[in-house]
C-alpha cells in the first residue's frame, strides 16, 4: 500500500505498548473507509513510533502520512498492516476539527456493527450509542485504575457486556486521562448516567470506536479504544 493518509481514531494503552487505529482514504461499503491497524513485524507498536522527526507525538484525529507495507490479518483483526515507521518516519499533515469533525463522524458511522459486537467477523467499528454511561475508579490500596463504558446501540441487540452495570473496559488514553481529572483529589469512584456524562462533557454528540482485544482466557474481549465527541472535549 505504501504511505497513505491514515486518520487516527484510536491511540489506546496496551501492557507493553500502544495500539493504534484509523481509517484510511481508500473506501468502505460497510464501514465507509477502510480500516487499519499498524502493527510491528514483531513486538507491540511503542509510543515512540507514533512520533514526527521532531518526536512530536500524534493525537487522536490527527492525519498522518504512514507507510504501511503489507496487509497482516489475523482474524478477527483483519484490519493489521505491517507498517514502517522509520522509513519514512510518520508526520502530520492535517488535524481533522471544527465543522468537518462533526459531519465527518456522523456520516461514516458502521453499517454493520453487529459483524464485530456479534459475529467478531472483523475487529473495529465507529457506532453512535443511543444511552451510554461512563465510570472511573481508583483503588487505594493498589493504585489500580478503571475507566469503563457502558452503551447501547439503536437496532443492534444488546451486547451482553456493554449493557451490563459492569459495563466495558476503555482503553482509550486520553479519556483516561480525562477520568483522572474528573476524580480528583482523593475520590475513588466516579459514575455518570448518560445525562450527566453529556452535562459533564458538555457536548452534543458522542460516537465510539468499538474493538475486540488480542486473544485473552480463550476470548476476544471488547473494548472502547476511542471516545470522540462534537464538540471535541
Amino acid at each position: 500500500m505504501a504511505v497513505q493518509e491514515v486518520l487516527i481514531l484510536a491511540l489506546t494503552q496496551m501492557r507493553s505498548g500502544i495500539c493504534v487505529a484509523g481509517f484510511t482514504r481508500e473506501p468502505d461499503p460497510v464501514t465507509g473507509l477502510r480500516w487499519v491497524r499498524p502493527v510491528r513485524d514483531f513486538d507491540t507498536v511503542l509510543p515512540g513510533d507514533m512520533t514526527d522527526a521532531d518526536d512530536q507525538p500524534f493525537h487522536c484525529c490527527d492525519v498522518i502520512a504512514l507507510n504501511l507495507v503489507t496487509p497482516r490479518p489475523c482474524p478477527p483483526h483483519v484490519e493489521d498492516w505491517r507498517a514502517d515507521f522509520a522509513r519514512p518516519r510518520p508526520r502530520l499533515l492535517r488535524r481533522l476539527e471544527g465543522d468537518r469533525r462533526a459531519s465527518f463522524f456522523a456520516e461514516h458511522l458502521d453499517r454493520a456493527p453487529e459483524d464485530v459486537l456479534v459475529h467478531q467477523a472483523r475487529s473495529l467499528c465507529l457506532v453512535q450509542p443511543e444511552r451510554v454511561w461512563a465510570e472511573f475508579t481508583l483503588d487505594a490500596d493498589s493504585g489500580k485504575y478503571e475507566a469503563r463504558m457502558g452503551f447501547t446501540l439503536p437496532g443492534v441487540p444488546d451486547h451482553p457486556r456493554a449493557a451490563s452495570s459492569r459495563g466495558v473496559a476503555v482503553t482509550d488514553l486520553r479519556w483516561r486521562d480525562l477520568g483522572r481529572t474528573w476524580l480528583g483529589e482523593g475520590e475513588r469512584r466516579l459514575a455518570l448516567g448518560h445525562d450527566a456524562l453529556f452535562a459533564q462533557l458538555g457536548c452534543q454528540s458522542l460516537y465510539l470506536v468499538i474493538g475486540l482485544g488480542r486473544l485473552w482466557q480463550g476470548e476476544h474481549w471488547l473494548l472502547v479504544v476511542g471516545v470522540h465527541t462534537t464538540p471535541d472535549y
